[in-house]
């Protein structure tokens, strides 16, 4: 039977010849991670089933960023406690204040994901790692106990919608804008438990970091993962970051689609997600009069150097609109010192921005950026529920890293082709 490229990892990783959407599979684990808030919870669950070892002390990873630095006692108390468990177990992979960065641009960045991999986080956009040609999703703290005591989890195999791209993007366009126009396109719960299988020639033309952002959104369409062909690109990106071989698998030529989408890369445009969901998205010229109090440019899906370095091209020479405030946070620590080398932290203090330590911080409404009643943020992160970033009564618009820095300079949503 033939089989889509998801399928076919998940079947090596059972070693089964073969799966089929809807079978129960017993998967061995590459990789398993959690972060300061879904750890603490996995480590009472590991104590409570009598579990006395990591399964494999390499490839449990830690990572303290949500609430990181610790924003209050008890976010200082979760940071503790996965700090004592990595230390008791030998954890190789535990990543503190000054050696961390938001756990889903960390991970590829150390090389710790490769292509081939399974990869199970207790965040929700573990799918991220599927623009390396990994299969990566999000679980429970639960499973991620499991996960670390046995190195196995359980899976339903999901089926898959096939997404076929062509063209290329036209300028201050980026995977950011792509992945809303497709959640725009296929709403919340388009792909609901299946796999978002990315294809065509024009896959060939977006960056590593553009995938990286499509895969993260995956989840925000409600898929089990999203995934990216393995091709030159991704291997140059793998043997500049790891030690360890890939391994890549295809799409059989006659797999299964539950539905197939043609998604022409030159016609799609800047790209808004409106309150309160990200599938209410307009393009740049539909979005009208939006007048904003706060821009941040950051988080899992757009903290990458690219992302950075495309604001600060805008921002570069002008300065914010004086109701603004924006907060610009580098996704790791080596994205942060390539900022700070490359000038590009001084374009951004000389605009009027502030520039962050590697945290999720405001995305969850953490810390470092709440908002008040009634306040608007645009943000290049990816939810925008009620109450998201602060207040039930505040609104969060997604937008690329292009349209934020244009709309902190106009003080309202803006075209940054036209800034």
């Amino acid at each position: 039977m033939a089989m889509t490229m998801t399928q076919k990892i998940l079947a090596a990783h059972a070693g089964l010849d073969r799966v089929e959407a809807g079978q129960l599979i017993l998967v061995d684990l590459d990789r398993v991670l959690g972060n300061d808030i879904t750890s603490p919870v996995a480590i009472r669950e590991f104590e409570r089933i009598g579990a006395t070892k990591v399964y494999d002390k390499d490839k449990v990873t830690m990572v303290m960023d949500h609430f990181a630095p610790n924003k209050d006692i008890k976010a200082a108390e979760q940071c503790k406690m996965c700090r004592s468990f990595c230390e008791n177990y030998e954890v190789t992979h535990f990543y503190d204040v000054g050696r961390m960065g938001i756990e889903h641009a960390l991970l590829p960045e150390k090389g710790l994901v490769v292509s081939g991999d399974v990869v199970i986080g207790a965040d929700s956009h573990t799918c991220t790692y599927g623009a390396l040609g990994a299969f990566s999703t999000g679980v429970g703290s639960t499973d991620m106990a499991c996960g670390m005591a046995t190195g196995k989890a359980w899976f339903k195999v999901p089926s898959a919608i096939r997404l076929r791209l062509k063209g290329k993007l036209n300028p201050f366009v980026s995977g950011k804008d792509v992945i809303l126009h497709i959640i725009g396109k296929i709403g919340v719960d388009g792909a609901l438990y299946r796999s978002m299988e990315f294809t065509g020639e024009g896959v060939a033309s977006l960056s590593i970091y553009d995938r990286l952002t499509i895969s993260n959104m995956a989840i925000e369409a409600g898929a089990k993962n999203g995934i990216f062909p393995v091709d030159e690109q991704t291997l140059a990106y793998v043997a500049e970051h790891s030690d360890r071989k890939p391994v890549i698998y295809e799409a059989d030529s006659d797999a299964v689609y539950d539905e197939t989408y043609d998604i022409d890369l030159s016609e799609i445009k800047s790209t808004v997600a409106f309150p309160h969901l990200p599938e209410n998205t307009r393009t740049i010229d539909e979005v009208g009069d939006v007048r904003i109090d706060q821009v941040v440019i950051g988080s899992c899906t757009n903290g990458q150097y690219k992302d950075i370095a495309e604001a600060a091209a805008i921002l570069k020479g002008k300065k914010i609109a004086d109701h603004v405030r924006a907060i610009i946070i580098p996704a790791t620590q080596d994205v942060y010192l390539k900022a700070v080398k490359n000038g590009l932290v001084k374009i951004f203090i000389e605009a009027g921005c502030v520039v962050s330590t590697p945290t999720c911080g405001p995305c969850l409404g953490g810390h470092m950026g709440i908002l008040a009643a009634g306040e608007r943020a645009v943000a290049t992160t990816n939810r925008n529920f009620v109450g998201r970033m602060g207040h039930v009564t505040s609104e969060v618009y997604l937008a690329s890293p292009a349209v934020a820095a244009a709309s902190a300079i106009a003080g309202k949503i803006a075209d940054p082709a036209k800034i």
